[in-house]
């Protein structure tokens, strides 16, 4: 019988599943960011429970990697509010539009939130500035003027 006909099981031909991919760099989180993790491995850990067999794999690899999340977590020191920092809010101007940005770790930005990663192009940008200051835009776009900074409070 010709190899093409035979087959020892459909697992052969679906898509491998690989790991999460970790973001590069340390995992500095703010209080919320710390406190959304640990939600999240608790979720997963009742959803394995009661997951059927079909699922139970998927929710395995997810719970390694919150898990790993959970294990580097580093929290961010506390901003101190005159220098833009992981964990404020950022009022910025940028092309004549203001935007707000806050500054978060990479498992807590949500960008259409409003919230972005710290080692973000934009996010990289604004680390370490001043109200008032300039600073180079990472894209076409000019220079962006720094407008206020507000420390958010451990949520």
């Amino acid at each position: 019988m010709s190899v093409a006909f035979r087959r020892d099981c459909d697992e052969e031909h679906l898509e491998p599943k690989f790991e999460l991919p970790l973001p590069p760099g340390p995992n500095i989180v703010t209080p919320r960011g710390l406190a959304l993790i640990e939600a999240r491995n608790a979720a997963l850990d009742l959803e394995i429970e009661t997951a059927p067999a079909e699922r139970r794999e998927e929710l395995l690899r997810d719970r390694r990697y919150w898990r790993s999340r959970l294990a580097t977590a580093q929290l961010a020191p506390v901003p101190n509010g005159e220098t833009v920092a992981i964990g404020t809010r950022v009022s910025i101007k940028q092309d004549g539009r203001a935007r707000v940005l806050e500054i978060v770790g990479h498992d807590e930005s949500d960008p259409g939130a409003g919230r972005i990663a710290f080692g973000a192009p934009l996010a990289h940008a604004l680390l370490g500035s001043v109200v008032g200051e300039e600073v180079e835009s990472p894209g076409p776009n000019g220079t962006i003027t720094v407008v206020a900074i507000e420390v958010r409070a451990a949520t």
